[in-house]
């Protein structure tokens, strides 16, 4: 149905047959929330959104410029740092989600990203971040992914990373592990990173 604006919805209004209407507090939440999603619908009855991700997805953009040796357009750059800075949390590290608390993972990429794109490490918001991820235990304690890219970028050693061996894309399909049993975007992520580890390429960083 088309917005309207003129009232607040309640979930009885739309209730699912055979399923209980919450009440109280739930039934109050999830009211104001459809409310809201019918305030920003269109006149013509669809919904246009940005197609946002967290600020991971920007700065393995970056890292991946680099390491491919590409130059990046200079508005580019300014656009891509910009938007980083914009997205960091008031204590100094980068949520996974809007309004979500600092992940140590996001925090050391973006932080990375932004050296990469020539931001000064003695900046305040440098500063804030590189305090936060102290805080949060040190760049030992990222997940698996942001541990490989920092080996790729010669920040951690390679034998730091989790073993990840490339004969797994050799194993039978009798085998209790299998790619072909694990979903399409796992497969995705897992592959190239089999490869990585396999060559361990370690991309050249000047010091400054």
């Amino acid at each position: 149905p088309v917005r309207d604006t003129a009232r607040s919805v309640t979930l009885r209004e739309i209730s699912l047959p055979g399923l209980p209407a919450p009440a109280g507090r739930l039934e109050s939440s999830l009211g104001k929330a459809l409310s809201r999603l019918l305030e920003l619908q269109s006149e013509q009855g669809y919904w246009v959104f940005d197609l946002e991700a967290d600020a991971t997805i920007p700065s393995e953009y970056v890292m991946l410029q680099r390491f491919l040796g590409r130059d990046m357009r200079p508005e580019l750059k300014d656009k891509i740092a910009r938007y980083l800075r914009n997205r960091q949390l008031s204590d100094g590290g980068w949520p996974l989600y809007t309004e979500g608390p600092a992940d140590i993972s996001c925090t050391v990429k973006a932080y990375f990203a932004l050296k990469l794109l020539g931001d000064a490490p003695d900046a305040p918001h440098m500063a804030r971040a590189r305090q936060k991820v102290l805080e949060m235990g040190g760049a030992e304690k990222v997940n698996v992914f942001t541990r490989i890219t920092l080996a790729v970028f010669g920040q951690v050693p390679w034998r730091t990373a989790p073993c990840m061996p490339i004969e797994i894309t050799m194993l039978p399909d009798w085998f209790f592990f299998h790619l072909r049993k694990v979903s399409y975007w796992s497969r995705t992520v897992v592959v190239p990173l089999l490869i990585l580890y396999a060559r361990r390429p370690v991309a050249h960083i000047e010091p400054e």
